[in-house]
């Protein structure tokens, strides 16, 4: 079964807590502060391996979610992180945003990685916060929640050369007869419903890979018949083999099946309209008067078209074109040249955003954004002392100053992140 689409939700693991703990131990009587930080939580990875082809694997399981990093323990023991889940994809996976659309991901190298879902970062035990003021801290940290998003996967094949044409011009029985793929073959329309790939041999050390895709008609750049699912895996392709039915066998022309189809190429992508071409003039056999196609060569050749009159069925033709595709291959550069720059591992691009914003709703102080986030998630509410540091991280990031501007009054409520307190202003010290 060729899946090549997906959903799925990513989960990265919390980070683990610091704890506040002191050493206490047979004579060491001022032992000191000993609390171990927090391990830090495991993140999602998409790793690209060259033994897949298809994303069917992510149709049975959907949601991915990394394991949580251990909490701090005493005498500076700090937690053990929590381990990566490793999502194996195959090459020419694009990764979406689910929401926006937004692309975040181009995966198509082998060992490539995509960090879907940052794990979190462990919270600071109290043996962090020692200062030469501060000799018992009784402070520490809870660990940072881990990202969470749900991502499209879309496959894009990589394959060197594409075939092009018409439904039912004989590209899956060129593809069989000329590799060890096994496409479905039949007398009617759109027998191809999905790509098909096959490695082509022509000796040691000379190969390339050929995809058969569903075959194209008109209007398939606007989506019809299966159009932009066709399209889709041509981008990828180096090289193009056009093929056309030279002995006219649906009673269509092969010099405007070729106009046609490359009009579609070019009102998807213009890109796709100027890749080279190699002109595959199939059912050859069929012809029983050669000079009926001479026209028909002529045109492609003297628009600059390598032609190759070939059928399928009886391969007379087929290796001289295959030679000709891997003599091609090997000038086209650009396209190594572009894998060769393609970073290793790629993280999310962490979008610009104000450190928090201030909305009043209702008579409720809405704080939001990244700065409380960070806050609401570290400060543990239920620790005094964490809960005064919390006060004066308030001052200190601006938000305090903020509240004021935005006309807060002693008893009004703020509502920072899930959290819900009133204010009070107890001349400039503590604000909660």
């Amino acid at each position: 079964m060729f899946i090549d689409k997906a959903k799925i939700q990513v989960i990265g693991g919390n980070g683990g807590n610091g704890i506040v703990a002191f050493r206490r131990e047979k004579y060491v009587p001022l032992g000191g502060p000993a609390g171990g930080n927090g391990g830090n939580g495991g993140s999602v990875i998409l790793e690209v391996d060259k033994g897949l082809r298809t994303l069917i694997d992510l149709q049975y399981q959907r949601k991915y979610s990394a394991d949580r990093g251990r909490h701090g323990e005493g005498s500076r023991k700090h937690g053990k992180s929590g381990k990566d889940i490793v999502i194996k994809v195959p090459r020419g996976t694009m990764v979406y945003e689910g929401e926006t659309g937004e692309l975040l991901a181009d995966l198509i190298v082998v060992g490539q990685r995509f960090i879907a879902a940052q794990g979190g970062k462990g919270g600071r035990g109290n043996a962090s916060f020692v200062t030469p003021v501060q000799r018992a801290p009784a402070l520490a940290e809870n660990g940072l929640p881990g990202e969470e998003r749900t991502l499209r996967l879309e496959l894009k094949l990589l394959a060197d050369v594409g075939l092009v044409g018409y439904p039912n011009v004989g590209k899956s029985t060129l593809l069989s007869v000329v590799s060890a793929a096994k496409p479905k073959i039949a007398g009617y329309h759109f027998t191809t419903l999905k790509p098909q790939l096959g490695t082509v041999y022509l000796e040691p050390g000379q190969s390339f890979v050929l995809a058969d895709v569903p075959g194209l008609i008109e209007g398939a750049a606007a989506g019809q018949g299966l159009g932009h699912e066709f399209l889709r895996h041509v981008e990828r392709t180096k090289l193009l083999i056009h093929v056309l039915d030279i002995a006219e066998v649906e009673g269509r022309n092969p010099i405007e099946d070729f106009k046609t189809i490359n009009n579609e190429l070019e009102k998807y992508d213009s890109k796709l309209a100027s890749r080279p071409q190699i002109i595959a003039l199939n059912k050859f056999d069929l012809i029983n008067e050669p000079e009926l196609v001479e026209d028909v060569v002529e045109y492609f050749v003297t628009e600059g078209y390598s032609v190759f009159l070939i059928s399928a069925v009886t391969r007379s033709g087929v290796t001289a074109l295959m030679r000709e595709a891997y003599l091609q291959l090997k000038e086209i550069e650009a396209d190594e040249e572009d894998i060769a720059n393609v970073p290793l591992t790629i993280s999310i691009k962490k979008k610009e955003e104000a450190p928090f914003a201030i909305a009043n709703d209702n008579g409720i102080f809405v704080v939001t954004g990244p700065t409380p986030r960070r806050l609401a998630a570290i400060t543990d509410f239920e620790n005094r002392v964490a809960l005064l540091r919390f006060q004066r991280l308030l001052r200190k990031t601006g938000i305090i100053k903020a509240l004021k501007k935005a006309g807060i009054a002693e008893g009004d409520t703020v509502k920072f992140e899930s959290i819900l307190f009133d204010y009070y202003d107890d001349d400039g010290e503590n604000a909660y």
